[in-house]
Parts: structure tokens; C-alpha cells; sequence
């Protein structure tokens, strides 16, 4: 089954050669990164011996083994473990942001949560998972699968902060410019799970945690042997926190947020005690890391030189705003065929990170759209002189930004095909809007979910020229 559903309308127009190299090689790293795949490389049961990796769990020692799961990736790491597991498990709650038709779980209750906001479906599925925690023993067993997203999925507030509360300080956060780290600082602090509570909450009752995660934070290193148990593990809510009050506090002040956050959270972080910090540090817990952000472009590179194509990685540390870095790519793919810098074409040039879009106010939203396609339709404005690039930028999990779309793959002759539909790019870039624009232009991507969740993947590639 193909990640990329809609590859025969994004080939049927613009440059279809360089469109089809794009694709291919997004369509083939996506299929290496998929968890479901990954987790069963490394998972096995034979009898009662739990196999993962080099560890092995003897599970007729274990009274209850739960799964806890929560993020974009979510579906394919719970349906790899619920499978494994079979009848062993007693029972599974996983908190995803899109239930596909093809999701198939046996022991495993699955609850549709809100992304980018908290929604009232998976607070309540948050409720479940402290009542089943609760009620857990030294005897049992727990396995969480985390990926990006399961700050805002996994939402249950501390007591005194309501999830309305909760909902209206992500969507203020993550229109006001600060990068996810920023973010994340202000929700981890005002959550009963997230920042760590979840595996404090389980350490608690005394039952073993096995997590296993996916990293899509900018500077997290590259996986090596995934079967080998990951000793400096860092991400909520199964693992330890490196945000901190102070974070929070310091976060506040330099975004000027502290009048626009609810009251009840400006007054919880700025007056609470050392309580309300998070955990630093599980040394008991067994954490498998997946697949981190840098996976992505090193997967492409070495699928992009097998189909006899040069390719070299810019930066898996790509932030900042996400149409002046469209912007960017466009001057190097110039620069490239134009003078060979940084790499002679035809060549391949990728990039991976979490680049964001500020909206200074909400009434100059006029439609939908994402990080990734205001990337793409930038880039196609400015592409124009570069006969042949073709950019793809998407969220790897599947969703960009409000949008049922991946993201957006726009080439040389973008720009052309949208004025002669009478798309006004520029107006749609203005108004957060390009999701409406690329749709109408055929060149919004969609995948559903991927299996993985590593922020943002670009491909670019340059085709030589002869002129």
C-alpha cells in the first residue's frame, strides 16, 4: 500500500520528472520509518518470554500487562504491540489523532484526541488511563508507545486548570512565535501526565514501565541499533523532562503572553513551589528509541544515491518561519544550477526539523494550512527561474498544521499553473490559506497516517540545465 495516496495526481501535471524523483524517494523513506515495522523487527513472544530487542521479560511473573499509548504515530506502534501481545495483553488504551479504517486492535480501546488542540474526547480518555494506573500493582506491567503529538492528544490538566484553560494556552502558544521547546515548557507544567507525570504515576504503584518512543525534537542524534535499550531517554509523558518551571516562567516574560494566557495557568506557574516541577530522571524504566529526526534525511540520502542520484543533508535542524525558509530553498536551488553551490546538479538536497508560522492575529486567518505547505507554495513563487526544482515539504506524520494534508510539493512551474487558475498565491500565503490554494492546484500531498512522526521532511531536487 502506497504512504502516498494521491501520486498519480500530484505526477499528472508541472515537471513530472522531477516530481516523480521527489516522490519516490519520500514514498520509500516513509515506508523504512513506518513504527509498525520497526517495533516488530525487534518485539517477539515465544511462550511466556517477552522478546525485545536484547532484553527478555518473563511475563507468567506479570499478574496484568497493560499498553498506553498516545501520539500521530500512535496507530502503528499500538497495533504492532496489541498484535504481538495477543490475548497476553489485558488490555490496551491508545489516544491517536486520525482513526483509519485499516487500524486493527484486538485487546486495545481506541479514542480519537485532539491535535494541534486538546479535545474533550481524549481528556476523557486521560481519565481512563489514570484510573487504570491507579489500579495497577508492583506485579504489573506497562508498555507506552509515545510519539510527537502526545502533549496536546494526552491533555488532562493538573487540578485547578481546566481543559478549557489548557486548549486556549496551547492555541496561544503556538501562534505566538515560540519554537516547540518554548511551547512545551508552558503545557508539560500544567499536566497530570505530560512532563514525565505519566511514568511518575506508574513508578508510584510500583509496576514496571517498557517504553517505547519516537524523538522528533531538533538535536536528538540519530538511531543506531534500535533493539538496544536506549539509556539516555528524554520524552514526556513516559520519560524524563528537561523543561522546567523556571522554562516556563522565563517563556512567559519573553513572549509577553501573560496577559493572554488563561489566569489560572499565569498563576499556577509563577507561584508554584518546587511541587509542581517535573520528574528529571526514571533509571528503572526500559526505553526502546525508535526513530529521531535526523533518521529521516539519512534514509533519503542513501535511497536517493541508490537510484544514482548525489544528494547531501543541509540541516536536520531546520527552524524559523516556515515561508521564508520556501524562500530559502528556492536561492539555493539557483545557486545550484545556476554555479554548482553547494552541490553540483542533478543532485538532491535535504533538510528535516520543525520550522513554525507566527499569526500575529486570528482575523487574518482566511482559510486553512500548515508549516509545510506555506513552505512549498513560497518556494514556488520564488522557483520560477530554476527550470526543473521541485520541492516537497511535509509533516511526516501525515497532517500538517489544521489540515487533513501531509503537506504540499510544488515545482518550477507552480507559480505559472496557479495564476493561469486565477490563484492569487500571495494573497493566500498572507491569509494562512494555502491549503485551499494547493488543493485547487493539485499539489497538496496526502498520505492519512504514516507510522512515523518526525516533524518536518523537504526534499529538493535540482535537475541539471543546459541552458
Amino acid at each position: 500500500m502506497k504512504k502516498i495516496k494521491n501520486y498519480e495526481q500530484l505526477t499528472s501535471h508541472g515537471d513530472v520528472l522531477s516530481r516523480k524523483i521527489v516522490l519516490d524517494i519520500t514514498e520509500q523513506t516513509l515506508k523504512k520509518l513506518d513504527s509498525y515495522e520497526r517495533i516488530k523487527s525487534i518485539m517477539h513472544l515465544d511462550g511466556d518470554m517477552l522478546h525485545i530487542g536484547t532484553k527478555t521479560w518473563d511475563l507468567s511473573k506479570k499478574k496484568n500487562v497493560y499498553l498506553l499509548g498516545a501520539g500521530k504515530a500512535c496507530n502503528h506502534m499500538a497495533m504492532a504491540v496489541d498484535e504481538v501481545l495477543g490475548n497476553r495483553l489485558t488490555k490496551g488504551i491508545a489516544i491517536v489523532k486520525i482513526k483509519e479504517e485499516t487500524d486493527r486492535f484486538q485487546n486495545t480501546d481506541v479514542y480519537v484526541g485532539g491535535h494541534p488542540l486538546p479535545n474533550q474526547a481524549g481528556y476523557e480518555a486521560c481519565l481512563k488511563i489514570l484510573d487504570l494506573v491507579d489500579q495497577a500493582g508492583p506485579d504489573d506491567l506497562f508498555i507506552v508507545v509515545i510519539s510527537g503529538g502526545s502533549s496536546a492528544l494526552m491533555s488532562c490538566p493538573r487540578e485547578g486548570i481546566t481543559l478549557e484553560d489548557e486548549i486556549k494556552t496551547t492555541d496561544i502558544m503556538l501562534k505566538s512565535g515560540a519554537g516547540i521547546y518554548e511551547v512545551n515548557a508552558i503545557r508539560r507544567h500544567i499536566s497530570a501526565l505530560n512532563g514525565g507525570m505519566l511514568a511518575k504515576r506508574i513508578e508510584s504503584v510500583g509496576a514496571e514501565l517498557i517504553g517505547f518512543g519516537i524523538s522528533d525534537a531538533v538535536g536528538t542524534p540519530a538511531t543506531g541499533d534500535i533493539g538496544i535499550p536506549y539509556k539516555k531517554y528524554a520524552s514526556t509523558p513516559m520519560g524524563p523532562d528537561k523543561t522546567t518551571l523556571e522554562d516556563a516562567r522565563r517563556v512567559i516574560r519573553e513572549f509577553d503572553v501573560a496577559d493572554k494566557l488563561p489566569k489560572n495557568v499565569v498563576d499556577y506557574l509563577m507561584n508554584v513551589g518546587p511541587e509542581g516541577e517535573t520528574p528529571k530522571a526514571f533509571p528503572n524504566n526500559t526505553y526502546f528509541l525508535l526513530n529521531t529526526l535526523p533518521d529521516s534525511c539519512i534514509y533519503a540520502k542513501e535511497i536517493a544515491e541508490a537510484m544514482g542520484i548525489p544528494a547531501i543533508i543541509l540541516s536536520s535542524f531546520l527552524e524559523g518561519e516556515s515561508k521564508d525558509a520556501g524562500t530559502f530553498f528556492a536561492s539555493i536551488a539557483r545557486e545550484s544550477q545556476a554555479y554548482g553551490n553547494p552541490v553540483q546538479p542533478p543532485c538532491v538536497i535535504l533538510s528535516s526539523g520543525e520550522t513554525t508560522t507566527k499569526i500575529l492575529d486570528n482575523k487574518l486567518i482566511t482559510g486553512h494550512g500548515g508549516p509545510g505547505q506555506e513552505l512549498t507554495l513560497s518556494f514556488a513563487i520564488a522557483a520560477q527561474k530554476t527550470k526543473g526544482a521541485c520541492m516537497l515539504s511535509i509533516d511526516s506524520e501525515g497532517t500538517d498544521g489544521t489540515t487533513p494534508v501531509a503537506g504540499g510539493i510544488c515545482d518550477s512551474t507552480s507559480y505559472t499553473n496557479a495564476v493561469s487558475k486565477k490563484i492569487d498565491v500571495h494573497a493566500a500565503l498572507r491569509g494562512h490559506a494555502c491549503y485551499e490554494a494547493l488543493s485547487e492546484m493539485e499539489d497538496a500531498v496526502f498520505t492519512g497516517n504514516t507510522g512515523t512522526n518526525l516533524c518536518d521532511f523537504n526534499v529538493l531536487y535540482i535537475p541539471e540545465t543546459n541552458e
